[in-house]
């Protein structure tokens, strides 16, 4: 019965959080000063499943990959590619930093981390060890977009594998971190709406745990994720 009850593949799930997260940056573009009207709030609740969705689809690849160096390539090639559609998106300085130390890149960059800190995580280390390799990864995934927490909450997932209350759980207490720092800086609503990534627990319940038959994913997520910034970037230059 329970088999019978999850009926979402992984593309279908990825196709989730491309909706999502393409509604949520376009609502950005036309109202990028954290307005609070009931629907554009609703919309960015919504745009929260994307990036665990994503944590969760690392974890996924990571697991099943034939090729964890091809894996790695892929991602690396698309962080440099999406920094320049991401920052153009958003207005900010192509060039790391000039502006600001927060929100540099894009999201591929730390998932390009978090894949490296999966590794580190199977390797026959001590734990001392592998904090260390953690926390650097950290560190260097600090000033992109979601932050470290890409690379946290990827770890917590995949030493998690099969108990998907324990993992949202898990994701929320991370992300509580980062609410609270956004409450603090930036704006308290939009603050609190961060913890919409729980909504992706009845999302993947629903994963049936297989990839699909469609391999053209794979790179659609990818260039869409590229292409969608780069409308949204053309749309704010316009307007």
């Amino acid at each position: 019965c329970d088999k019978m009850m999850k009926k979402l593949n992984g593309n279908q799930i990825k196709m989730i959080a491309i909706i999502a997260m393409f509604m949520d940056h376009f609502a950005t573009t036309f109202y990028p000063n954290y307005e609070k009207y009931g629907w554009l709030l609703l919309i960015h609740l919504i745009g929260r499943v994307a990036a665990p969705i994503m944590w969760f689809m690392v974890v996924e690849g990571y697991t099943h990959t034939h090729s964890l160096k091809k894996y790695l390539e892929r991602l690396l090639i698309f962080s440099v590619i999406a920094h320049f559609a991401y920052n153009f998106c958003f207005g900010i300085s192509f060039i790391p930093f000039k502006e600001s130390f927060l929100n540099q890149t894009s999201i591929i960059w730390p998932l390009f981390l978090s894949v490296i800190g999966l590794w580190v995580e199977d390797q026959d280390w001590k734990d001392v060890k592998k904090i260390g390799c953690i926390l650097i990864l950290c560190l260097l995934a600090f000033p992109s977009d979601w932050s470290c927490f890409p690379v946290l909450c990827t770890n917590y997932i995949y030493k998690n594998q099969g108990n998907l209350k324990k993992q949202v759980l898990g994701m929320a207490l991370y992300i509580s971190m980062y609410v609270l720092v956004y409450c603090l800086c930036i704006d308290v609503v939009y603050g609190l709406l961060q913890f919409g990534i729980i909504l992706v627990y009845p999302i993947m319940s629903l994963y049936d745990g297989t990839r699909g038959k469609s391999t053209f994913m794979k790179w659609f997520f990818y260039w869409f994720y590229v292409g969608h910034l780069i409308l949204c970037g053309l749309i704010r230059v316009m307007m």
